[in-house]
């Protein structure tokens, strides 16, 4: 490492400072543009929620050269998450983001966790892992001896233009499911608690964390379909970023309704209408059902690593 960095933990009162970095520092416009509200995920939101946050900083004298956000993860207390690694151009292969990721790792390993993952930790993360044009990062996790754990995706809405097949009509469709006596409208904060239990009940992990993110909060939001006051689905945005699309869920029995595309063209909808020309949808599972249904493509590739602390 080099003599001349020093590392030291931050404090949330200096997530401006953070977000300053971070829009010099990340070599990418979409995630550049949105550095204030990858930082607000990632840490203020993320301590109101009760989620142990480190904040680091690498300094090379008195200048702020590089910063760090890792987190431990919301289910395994034994799992630790580096959130965010941010350093200047022109300190990058000086050593100033493997002196990041050790101290990182001493201070998880002091917070009792055992494995330290490169990868998002749900409800609050900016990414699924490292974009894979990243290569510094990559070259650094693999030099301290990450290894490939799994290969995570975006798809891509073009929001550019009204015939985009993201913006088709779903009036027919929802004449048809009203129907069949089912309900689709937008979500108030007063379906909340029938939302996350649904989320909980029917699919498991922190998506009702991220409903919680998306329902009643500037430049994000949720539409839900129904029948009888029972929730079929849900479909939302702007929880983790306001240009990224998800969480979404279609109750089993009502899979294959058509559900799921109206929600989703619903959702698009809102987000071109804020002025947003595209929508990445994130660490995508059904890749064919968001190409047919909003003619979305892959884009952004993540890799996710892990290294046991243990053998240290």
């Amino acid at each position: 490492m080099d003599a001349d960095i020093t590392v030291t933990e931050l404090t949330p009162d200096l997530a401006d400072t953070v977000v300053r970095l971070c829009e010099q520092a990340l070599d990418l416009p979409e995630d550049a543009s949105e550095a204030a509200a990858i930082v607000d995920v990632l840490w203020p939101r993320a301590v109101a929620a009760d989620r142990p946050v480190v904040g680091l900083g690498a300094y090379r004298g008195a200048d702020l050269v590089g910063v760090l956000l890792c987190s431990v993860s919301s289910t395994e207390p034994g799992l630790g998450h580096v959130d965010l690694v941010a350093v200047l151009p022109d300190q990058r292969r000086r050593g100033v983001g493997r002196a990041l990721l050790r101290r990182a790792e001493q201070v998880l390993a002091e917070r009792g966790v055992t494995e330290v993952l490169l990868a998002g930790n749900p409800p609050y993360y900016a990414w699924p892992g490292i974009d894979v044009r990243y290569t510094p990062a990559v070259c650094t996790a693999l030099a301290l001896g990450y290894q490939q754990d799994r290969t995570a995706w975006n798809m891509t809405a073009d929001l550019s233009y009204d015939g985009s097949p993201a913006l088709r009509s779903t009036e027919a469709a929802e004449r048809r499911l009203a129907d069949q006596g089912v309900t689709v409208r937008r979500a108030e904060l007063a379906d909340l608690p029938a939302l996350t239990a649904f989320a909980r009940s029917t699919f498991g992990g922190t998506w009702d964390g991220e409903l919680a993110g998306s329902v009643g909060r500037d430049g994000a939001g949720c539409h839900l379909a129904e029948r009888d006051g029972e929730v079929l689905g849900f479909a939302a945005y702007g929880s983790s970023r306001p240009s990224w699309f998800g969480p979404m869920g279609t109750a089993p029995a009502a899979e294959g309704s058509g559900i799921g595309g109206v929600l989703l063209r619903r959702c698009l909808r809102d987000q071109q209408a804020a002025g947003l020309t595209r929508a990445e949808i994130g660490w995508v599972g059904p890749v064919p059902f968001y190409s047919g249904s909003a003619g979305a493509r892959i884009e952004r590739v993540f890799f996710l690593y892990r290294r046991s602390l243990s053998t240290d």
